[in-house]
């Protein structure tokens, strides 16, 4: 048992498990950012847009009958689509969508930008194709001479 507690807490140090954890915090935060920015800001100027539209209160009552509203289609019991809330859903979706992609396309390209470029230690010998040192003169595979041949 002792050891199972050791492994839990090598496995729970290691810096990716901690990286993770912070990383789910800091999405589950940000989600809740989009998701209020979508619901308080944007919804209302789209549904302002199209004449006063509240989608939080668009909905379809399945049983065929008509409601005042979604409260007294719930509280008769009804099921009901609400296509409005969906509606909102997938835009906080897209949202977040979005600001993955720039973020990540930003980060890909300012790694790529300060990433350094490997010097090459070998170099193959042009007559029998062995991997050797590249200040090599010699290979010492084949003894073939190597200066003044092009690799």
């Amino acid at each position: 048992m002792n050891n199972f507690w050791s492994d839990f807490k090598a496995f729970i140090s290691q810096g990716n498990i901690l990286d993770l954890a912070i990383g789910v915090i800091i999405g589950g935060a940000f989600g809740k950012i989009v998701t209020s920015f979508v619901n308080d800001i944007l919804m209302p100027l789209i549904g302002l847009l199209l004449g006063g539209v509240d989608f939080t209160s668009r909905f379809v009552a399945l049983n065929g009958q008509d409601y005042p509203s979604l409260a007294a289609a719930q509280e008769a019991g009804a099921s009901v689509l609400t296509y409005g809330t969906f509606i909102q859903t997938v835009i906080d979706f897209l949202i977040i969508a979005l600001v993955l992609f720039v973020v990540l396309k930003q980060m890909t390209k300012f790694q790529s930008r300060f990433k350094k470029e490997e010097e090459a230690t070998t170099k193959t010998c042009p007559f029998c194709k062995s991997d050797i040192d590249i200040n090599a003169t010699r290979c010492p595979h084949c003894t073939s001479q190597l200066e003044g041949v092009e690799a």
